[in-house]
Order: C-alpha cells, then structure tokens, then sequence
C-alpha cells in the first residue's frame, strides 16, 4: 500500500511545534516504533491540553501524519480552517453522532491513512469523561486497522511558565488486542479510554482553559 506521505502544510506546522514540545517540553516518546510506515492506523489518546493533537502529531512525525478528528468550531476561523484543510484534519460535531465525519474517517482510513481521536470528546478539565462511540465505530468499519493507544501526560505544563514541563507520549498495544468477539463500539471506545487511563490520570488544565 503506497505510504501515506505528510502534505506540506503538515510539515510547516510541525517544524514550529517541534522546538516547543520537544525541546522546551523534554518531550519523550515511548513505542514510537509500533507505528507502521504505511497502512490505515487508527490512534486513540486522553485529552486534557489544546495541545495534544500537536504533541501527538511531534511525537509520530518520523513515522506518520495524524489526520485527527477535531471539533468543528474550529473551522470557523477562516485562516485557521485553511491550515487544518492543509493538515488534513476531519471536522467533527461533538455530541451528535457525525455520521458524514465518521465516513470521512474511514474512507480515509480505506485509503491507508492515520486517524487521530479523541473518545472523549473534549478536553477533562480535570473530570472524568465519558467515552464517546465514534473510536470503537471507526475500528468495526476498517477490519485491516492498526489500532494504537497513546497515553499523553505533562501537556498541561505548558501553559504554566516558567513552569517547564515533561511530556511524555507513550504508544502501546491494547492490552486485550484491537477487538473482541461481539464487542460493541462503545465497548472498544470504554476499553481503550480505561487502559490510557490507567497510565495518564485526569489532570486540570491549569492556565489552557
């Protein structure tokens, strides 16, 4: 399968990202490796920080581009949606069951693209958050994805200067593997979330609200 290669927006974007999050940052990547070359890859992350979708994509630069699911609202910045158009990133209606995104995804998906997501919709503010269906959807439809899970933690630190952080970015195999026999979509999106969790706790945003 012809390898999904980054657009040169995505580029740009993380080359101005990178000094931030992994030098200022100290980022450090885990499992980096498990991330095929080519192939629909489905990755599935917490999401506390508005900066998670930029330390994931800095995190998986080498390897692939993340074409992420991203709330619509953001779109509505015309430069802004011209830079995430570019990224290759899909809008999203949060809470409403965006059949036309999901479709997106995995015709995306079918052409051997990486998806990013977010199950639980929006950023915790530190409260735990239901897992949302849309992830477990996205793997039911595509049988021939690689589902990755991604424990992100010291994004929020960020914001906190001269606070300096430590992020981390942890990629790891489901435990129980990508899917089960009879398992529904919102019993993937729970079982994924309740691993991630285990390894990167809620935690407030601090200043990023």
């Amino acid at each position: 399968m012809t390898k999904d290669r980054p657009t040169v927006t995505y580029r740009i974007v993380m080359a101005i990202a990178w000094p931030i999050i992994r030098l200022w940052g100290r980022l450090v990547v885990v499992g980096a490796d498990l991330l095929p070359a080519s192939g629909p890859l489905l990755i599935i992350s917490n999401h506390d920080s508005q900066w998670d979708p930029l330390v994931v994509g800095v995190a998986a630069n080498h390897q692939r581009q993340v074409r992420a699911l991203a709330k619509s609202t953001l779109w509505k910045n015309p430069v802004v949606a011209k830079v995430l158009d570019g990224m290759g990133q899909i809008p999203i209606e949060r809470g409403r069951g965006d059949t036309q995104a999901l479709s997106t995804a995995i015709e995306r998906l079918n052409g051997g693209a990486c998806i990013g997501v977010f199950p639980e919709g929006t950023r915790s503010r530190g409260k735990p958050l239901r897992a949302l269906s849309g992830a477990g959807r996205l793997a039911l439809a595509v049988s021939d994805v690689r589902v990755i899970c991604v424990r992100i933690t010291g994004v929020v630190d960020i914001v906190r200067f001269p606070k300096r952080p430590q992020i981390r970015v942890e990629f790891f195999e489901p435990e129980a593997g990508p899917t089960q026999p009879d398992e529904t979509a919102m019993g993937l999106s729970k079982r994924w979330m309740a691993e991630i969790r285990a390894g990167a706790p809620y935690v407030a945003c601090g200043r990023d609200r």
